[in-house]
């Protein structure tokens, strides 16, 4: 009976260590608009909007320019799907990006990038706001101004996300020596009984 037990436990932990991997991937949000849109030219921007295409939480958004200066203005706003980031000043004539991660609905992060140009018809140069010279690459790992709290919960979820498994695989271990060390209990009994007799 035990036995059955055992293999029916193994069977079970074996589908969901196949079914838990491929599920998520096939979940993720994904952004469905910005403005500005990628590749978009544009005379000035008062803030950026992103819909994902479905509930997301803890958004990070970065502006850079090509230098590496940083405009955006505070933390961005969740609301559902709909993510707004403020954008400090107006922006110089360039070349810009914006760098966005958030933690989609089944608890993965996604992050990803929007290049677009402004085309400032403005002749004055404004003053540009606290600037945070980062490379361009590792400005979408970078949390925003207050961000770092969302950064630690993004880690947490990742890190329950590929703990359920690693703990699966120890319970089956665990599972498999156990009914292993039984087998051998009910193999040495009958041994024992001839002995006596």
């Amino acid at each position: 009976m035990r036995s059955l037990i055992i293999r029916t436990l193994l069977l079970c932990a074996s589908v969901v260590l196949l079914v838990l991997p491929a599920a998520p991937a096939l979940a993720h949000d994904s952004l469905k608009s910005s403005s500005p849109a990628k590749n978009a030219v544009v005379d000035g921007l008062d803030q950026i909007e992103l819909e994902f295409s479905a509930h997301v939480s803890f958004p990070v958004v970065i502006l850079h320019d090509a230098a590496g200066r940083r405009y955006e203005s505070g933390a961005p706003r969740a609301d559902g799907p709909k993510v707004v980031e403020k954008v400090a000043g107006p922006l110089p004539s360039g070349a810009y990006v914006i760098a966005w991660r958030i933690v989609s609905s089944d608890g993965h992060p996604v992050e990803g990038e929007i290049p677009f140009t402004v085309r400032s018809t403005a002749t004055g140069a404004a003053a540009p706001p606290p600037a945070t010279a980062t490379p361009g690459p590792s400005t979408a790992n970078a949390p925003a101004t207050g961000g770092s709290a969302p950064a630690a919960s993004e880690q947490g979820v990742s890190a329950w996300v590929w703990g359920a498994p690693i703990a699966l695989v120890v319970i089956l271990a665990v599972l498999l020596l156990l009914g292993r060390r039984k087998g051998a209990q009910d193999a040495a009994r009958p041994d024992a009984a001839a002995e006596d007799d």
